[in-house]
């Protein structure tokens, strides 16, 4: 990996998501908020709409939505992609807790409901990331910023976050520093 190489750190929500994309040494490069779906589709369809419709029209509404996450998957990495100077080598995604293999299951089962809708929009990102022969890194959220800290070589992730956040400017949130640690361990090997 050289100077100029970078990676993406991502923090996604239902239907949106936070890039960052550092280079190796931590320095900032791109951040972005990203449309995961189409305006006028559901954003949580396992959780949510999915489970006031008949089950075949659920998962016929899941898929749907999910052809549309996987194409605004790839529109956000391509963008990325196509505005910096450098090589991206990989992204940094949320690690995903195992699901059952279909969207029925996944439609019918308390558990899997409840974080499905997050499951499609990172294994989209990473499809996405993979299609573009970058490496997918997963992370813990809770473990995130101490890793970020000792790829640093600081103690204080939070500081160093709040240096940047001054010299950038709004917006600058929780999402942000999560992306950016995330991308930042990836890009030292800390994941």
């Amino acid at each position: 990996m050289s100077a100029t190489d970078a990676i993406i750190g991502v923090s996604d929500h239902g239907g949106w998501a936070v890039l960052v994309t550092v280079a190796r040494d931590g320095a900032l490069l791109d951040r972005r908020r990203v449309e995961l779906v189409d305006a006028g589709l559901p954003k949580i369809p396992h959780h949510s709409e999915g489970q006031t419709l008949p089950l075949h029209e659920a998962v016929a509404l899941v898929e749907r939505v999910g052809l549309s996450v996987e194409r605004h998957a790839r529109l956000a990495l391509d963008a990325v992609a196509t505005t910096l100077p450098g090589r991206i080598f990989g992204v940094a995604l949320r690690e995903c807790p195992d699901l059952p293999g279909s969207v029925a299951d996944r439609i019918t089962d308390y558990r899997a409901s409840n974080v499905a809708d997050w499951v499609m929009y990172r294994r989209a990102l990473a499809a996405a990331a993979e299609a573009r022969g970058w490496s997918v890194h997963w992370y813990d959220t809770k473990k995130i910023l101490g890793a970020a800290g000792r790829a640093l070589g600081i103690g204080d992730f939070e500081a160093y976050f709040l240096t940047t956040r001054k010299a950038i400017g709004p917006p600058w949130n929780h999402d942000h520093k999560i992306a950016m640690a995330a991308a930042i361990a990836a890009a030292r090997g800390a994941l």
